[in-house]
């Protein structure tokens, strides 16, 4: 998967039973029934009284996040507000490391400070970020330190090696299956799902979007196919059960390869499908497909013409495959605390840089589709289930772990909703090629 609207990382103790390393995981939604997305009351107030020097510094922060009609109450009792308009949402400070916390990294500091309970928000979340969200983001990348500049130029350099995207992936992947089955689908599909109908179910839902996948790569009975980046397996097993097919899926995600061998043996489906515990670069032999689904967010720029490379190595003359990876529209870096507390190593590309990974080596591109807001409702059916289970998460890690995984999936459902994060999937096959559907009729013929 992945969404990285808002982010995740290591803010105190955050969880227990051995798990504090995770932090974050997947992207959220809104409940429209029984909007319940309150943090817990603020810490007690400390730091003595508001100065007029911060003051004036937070408010000259509110007027570069674009005057947004909330209320600002400070733990001294001091209320601030730029705007006449009715606040969406009341934000309470509850110390002054919090309120310098965030003048100092807007993004950052809020998320940290939220996911503490030094912050809180009374009203709508999903409103309060539609509110700030976007200049949030701007504030945090037009006043970059020298310190932030310099370790965003490390990370380019050193990029996603092997070594550090398998840490990457344990960091977002390896919490227990139990905290996904509390609120993804039953398959425990972790990319957004295609709501052919919006009245679909979740599940019903996902099991369209596999389809949809197999169905742009006119799969056949008896074709290999590898998966780079395969999450739970779902797609993996969904290829072998229904079009016939033999899939070699890769994934540095030790829970998640345990589990998906599990379950295809369960299903008796191991005899079609191999999981292989290792890294996209080491796929080794010749297939007749290559699809990966949300595992491009995580490569990294500075690798895309070295996933070029494989799958020009490992596709057959006459094969053909699809990407599909959450974006943007223009390049920009990812949001500061989603970079550091839920997806380390993430970034979104756009259009034009994912091209990096056909044109070197010559693939045809056949179709691109923005499916934007399939993703933004799959994250509203996640974040529902998960604040139906917040207890049970709580019981499992702690309430800040809590509030962090609320932030993560609220922001992502705006992230999406407002256009912030796109969703781009890419049909491409060997140049010239001609065994390709005539149109795109078919794919919306009932399956």
């Amino acid at each position: 998967m992945t969404s990285t609207g808002f982010s995740r990382g290591r803010v105190g103790t955050l969880c227990r039973s051995g798990n504090d390393r995770h932090l974050a995981a997947a992207p959220g939604a809104v409940s429209r029934q029984e909007p319940d997305f309150q943090s817990a009351p603020v810490s007690p107030p400390r730091g003595g009284r508001v100065s007029a020097v911060e003051k004036w510094l937070f408010e000259r922060l509110l007027r570069r996040l674009g005057n947004p009609a909330i209320r600002v109450v400070l733990w001294d009792g001091q209320q601030l507000a730029t705007t006449d308009a009715p606040p969406v949402a009341v934000v309470r400070i509850g110390d002054r490391s919090a309120l310098l916390g965030l003048l100092f990294n807007p993004a950052l500091g809020f998320g940290d400070a939220y996911s503490q309970g030094r912050i809180a928000v009374e009203g709508d979340l999903l409103e309060f970020l539609r509110a700030v969200g976007d200049g949030l983001w701007s504030a945090a990348t037009s006043n970059k330190t020298l310190r932030t500049r310099v370790a965003e130029w490390l990370s380019r350099l050193h990029g996603n090696t092997i070594g550090r995207s398998r840490r990457n992936v344990h960091h977002h992947y390896d919490i227990t299956e139990a905290f996904y089955r509390l609120w993804l689908d039953e398959q425990l599909v972790y990319t957004g799902a295609y709501f052919a109908d919006p009245e679909l179910t979740l599940e019903e839902a996902q099991r369209a979007k596999m389809d949809y996948v197999c169905r742009k790569l006119w799969l056949r009975p008896g074709e290999r196919v590898v998966e780079a980046g395969f999450g739970w397996g779902a797609l993996a097993r969904h290829m072998a059960r229904h079009y016939g097919v033999r899939v070699d899926a890769y994934n540095l995600s030790h829970e998640q390869v345990l589990y998906a061998r599990r379950r295809a043996e369960a299903e008796g489906l191991d005899s079609l499908v191999t999981f292989i515990e290792d890294d996209y670069r080491n796929i080794a032999g010749k297939f007749d497909v290559f699809v990966s689904v949300g595992m491009l967010e995580h490569v990294g720029r500075g690798h895309y013409r070295r996933l070029g490379e494989v799958i020009d190595r490992c596709l057959k003359p006459a094969g053909r495959g699809l990407v599909h990876s959450i974006g943007r529209d223009q390049s920009a870096a990812i949001d500061p605390w989603i970079q550091r507390r839920i997806f380390p190593g993430a970034y979104p590309p756009t259009l034009k840089e994912m091209m990096d990974v056909f044109q070197p080596r010559s693939f045809s591109v056949l179709d691109v589709e923005n499916l934007r807001l399939h993703y933004a409702k799959t994250l509203e059916h996640w974040l529902n289930r998960y604040e139906a289970n917040k207890q049970r998460v709580a019981d499992m890690f702690d309430e800040p772990f809590v509030r962090m995984w609320r932030l993560y999936l609220a922001g992502s459902v705006v992230a999406f909703a407002t256009g912030t994060l796109q969703l781009f999937q890419i049909v491409f096959t060997r140049p010239g090629a001609n065994d390709i559907p005539w149109s795109r009729a078919w794919l919306y013929e009932k399956p």
